[in-house]
């Protein structure tokens, strides 16, 4: 009996040990009051006496966010994840930053007014800083190793109450547009995505600020520059896309940062495998489309409402009709 009493001992804490070891989110640490950071003077406005939410911001009492640290490839990642304070099971949306190092860094800004806008509407959001960028360790690749700090993201969503992972979004803006061309081939139960400004097409540089990046950043730029830059150009893999994925593309046609034609020419690319998509050019828009910035969020919102709270019927990509 004692030996027996002796094995079920060793096999209980084997398993805790088990269960500790394979756990992806390392830190979950609730921001409950925004009081602290730069971004509270722009959310609050004075109302007799009394600092409160301006009406555009109210939605942020409505969700809980949080500070979070995950592993990847061995690295502790930081990143960000709201979600609705109300209990239930919700669809997910994996956010894709844009820019490289501290430019674009992901800042409880973003938290409140992108995570948290989008966790009102009744989802669970979460954003990677990705490798070497603000509190994570190693060192950022623009679209190379980085990319499974993203791919790793429906294991650490799997580990958060509430989260349906079943269903699954992903939504980047310029730089985290071309992650999300990056991720779509290799992710599980993605069910839409959205592109913002995103670069589709690298081996076409018209920027010598993106020149500089890609070879500061990308591993063996200098000795196999055309085949790491091919390797982060969608238009160069589409081929590889599910036809089950429906995306979503915003562009602004005055955008100097990205050229609306990244957008262009990827559609035309779907055009040519299929890959259901809708694309939509904002006249006179710049590179965060802020001339249109109301079009541009409910867009993003009626599109993830369809494909994931929705799950609307994939649109007939077969030729077809009089």
């Amino acid at each position: 009996m004692k030996k027996i009493l002796n094995l079920l001992l060793l096999t209980i804490l084997f398993s805790s040990c088990q269960a500790q070891k394979s756990s992806i989110l390392v830190v979950q640490k609730q921001i409950s009051d925004l009081s602290g950071y730069p971004v509270y003077n722009r959310l609050v406005e004075e109302k007799d006496g009394v600092r409160v939410l301006k009406k555009e911001y109210e939605y942020i009492d409505s969700v809980d966010m949080h500070f979070i640290k995950y592993m990847s490839d061995g690295l502790k990642i930081q990143g960000y994840m709201a979600k609705p304070k109300e209990p239930g099971n919700y669809p997910c949306i994996i956010y894709n930053r844009g820019g490289n190092r501290e430019y674009g860094e992901l800042l409880v800004f973003h938290l409140a007014t992108i995570l948290g806008k989008l966790a009102n509407e009744g989802y669970v959001v979460i954003a990677s800083q990705y490798r070497g960028g603000g509190l994570s360790e190693g060192q950022e690749e623009f679209g190379g190793k980085d990319l499974n700090d993203v791919l790793i993201l429906p294991e650490v969503l799997a580990e958060i109450e509430g989260a349906d992972t079943t269903k699954i979004g992903m939504y980047g803006w310029s730089r985290g547009g071309m992650m999300t061309y990056l991720a779509i081939p290799h992710m599980q139960n993605l069910k839409a995505a959205v592109s913002i400004g995103g670069r589709s097409d690298l081996t076409t540089i018209d920027r010598f600020e993106i020149e500089n990046i890609c070879a500061e950043l990308i591993p063996n730029y200098e000795t196999n520059k055309e085949e790491e830059l091919k390797k982060r150009s969608a238009v160069h893999f589409v081929d590889k896309f599910p036809t089950d994925v429906p995306v979503l593309l915003l562009h602004g046609n005055a955008d100097w940062r990205v050229k609306s034609e990244n957008s262009l020419k990827l559609a035309m690319e779907f055009e040519k495998f299929r890959i259901p998509y809708r694309l939509v050019i904002f006249e006179g828009g710049d590179h965060g489309i802020r001339e249109h910035k109301l079009e541009v969020d409910q867009q993003v919102l009626d599109w993830f409402d369809k494909y994931l709270k929705g799950g609307a019927a994939l649109p007939d990509m077969e030729y077809h009709g009089r």
